[in-house]
């Protein structure tokens, strides 16, 4: 994931090409969702207490979060031809949040 993030602008298509308007962000949703949900998966089969997961699920989205504001100011200071977006951290937090939220949801109904 973090590869994709790091390219030169130059290496990256032109959006135009695309041709949907706000792609990039939907791909920030996706990829954060999927980080966070995969690794709450993992941990929850892991078989731990739900108060530990509890903790784990928590770590799990503040480092998604992080990692995503770290990598927008890596853009705009050390990668060339790429900015720094305020809508790509919101894109991020989302899905994080949206993940994160599905996982608590997932173990509050597993442990009732």
């Amino acid at each position: 994931m973090e590869i994709l993030f790091f390219l030169p602008g130059s290496s990256l298509p032109d959006e135009k090409a695309f041709h949907i308007p706000n792609l990039d962000k939907m791909i920030h949703v996706f990829l954060f969702g999927a980080f966070v949900s995969l690794w709450c998966y993992y941990f929850y089969r892991r078989e731990k207490s739900a108060q530990v997961l509890k903790i784990i699920f928590f770590w799990i989205f503040f480092l998604a979060v992080f990692n995503g504001v770290l990598v927008e100011y890596i853009q705009l200071y050390f990668i060339p031809g790429r900015s720094f977006d305020k809508g790509d951290i919101i894109a991020d937090m989302s899905g994080a949040s949206l993940a994160y939220g599905l996982s608590n949801v997932k173990l509050l109904r597993t442990n009732i």
